[in-house]
């Protein structure tokens, strides 16, 4: 697998306590230079966009639950290593359009909002860093748009290729009619129904990691039918040092005016995309890539360094 090293570098700013908060809500003012808020039209919608400096330029792609303000460290960080940076609210999120279609979040129109920030931008080429979703997004973009996206980092989601069955059949003949909130969320209007009416509930639990300390769960029966999501998840006793309160209240701010349906409608579109992807299935990620995942990131559930490359070398060589 190639390596990209200098994008990578200015991602170490997620440990240095850097605030960009948006000019736009009541927030604390900040030391750090704050980045332009701005729209624009890509792929026949409005996207909210967070941008800051001049260079070549990078796009990242934030995952769900969150919004272009998960970038807040990164953003000062590559401008100031020579950068055009720009964050998105991705389709569904934030101050961006919000299709009321399920498929209008597959992953053809997702990977084309990106090539029109590309477009927006004035550029024929972008460099992708990507997370959860984002990453999903990213390397999908890869794929399917290459001639538009010279370099990637991906965190958090390694890509394998195209499997011999979706995501969700494969989870759905593992799990059966237990609880595991990708099938959760393949139940049409159930999961934003209990997410909108707790923004804060959900978010502060799912921003902290498993181990933090927190309140015992309501609901401890693992089949799906029991309830929802939230109950499921101990409510935190605090925050830690690295999400401030202020952080907290505009992510809640964000998703208490947007809803959480569109994000949800990614996860709907699972099996949608695996089937409307054949084109992929030999196709593999020719251009520089660079992969970060946390020690103890959920979504790669202990895998080591060697794992994860090997999961990944038919498709990244």
């Amino acid at each position: 697998m190639k390596t990209l090293t200098t994008v990578a570098l200015g991602l170490a700013s997620l440990l240095v306590p850097i605030v960009s908060l948006p000019a736009e809500k009541s927030v604390p003012n900040s030391s750090v230079a704050e980045p332009t808020l701005r729209y624009i039209q890509s792929n026949g919608i409005r996207m909210r966009v967070a941008e800051m400096g001049k260079g070549p330029l990078v796009i990242l792609v934030h995952g769900w639950p969150e919004s272009w303000y998960s970038w807040r460290h990164q953003l000062p960080a590559l401008a100031a290593a020579g950068y055009h940076v720009v964050a998105p609210d991705m389709r569904g999120y934030g101050k961006t359009d919000k299709p009321q279609a399920v498929e209008s979040y597959d992953i053809h129109q997702l990977t084309a909002d990106i090539v029109g920030i590309v477009d927006a931008m004035g550029e024929k080429t972008a460099i992708l860093v990507g997370h959860d979703w984002g990453a999903i997004v990213a390397w999908q973009s890869m794929l399917l748009h290459p001639k538009r996206f010279t370099a990637l980092v991906a965190m958090s989601v390694p890509y394998s290729g195209h499997g011999q069955q979706s995501l969700v059949q494969t989870l759905q003949k593992s799990l059966g009619d237990n609880f595991f909130y990708i099938l959760y969320f393949q139940e049409p209007g159930v999961a934003e129904k209990e997410f909108d009416a707790d923004p804060r509930g959900i978010l502060s639990r799912l921003y902290l990691s498993p181990d933090s300390p927190r309140e015992a769960p309501t609901i401890t029966d693992p089949k799906r039918a029991a309830g929802g999501w939230i109950p499921r998840m101990g409510a935190p006793k605090g925050l830690p040092a690295w999400l401030t309160q202020a952080d907290l209240d505009y992510y809640v701010s964000e998703y208490t005016q947007a809803g959480f349906r569109g994000g949800i409608n990614y996860y709907r579109n699972f099996h949608h995309n695996w089937q409307n992807t054949p084109q992929l299935a030999d196709a593999k990620v020719t251009s520089p890539v660079y992969f970060i995942a946390g020690d103890k990131d959920v979504v790669i559930r202990g895998a080591t360094a060697e794992t994860l490359k090997a999961s990944m070398k038919n498709a990244v060589p």
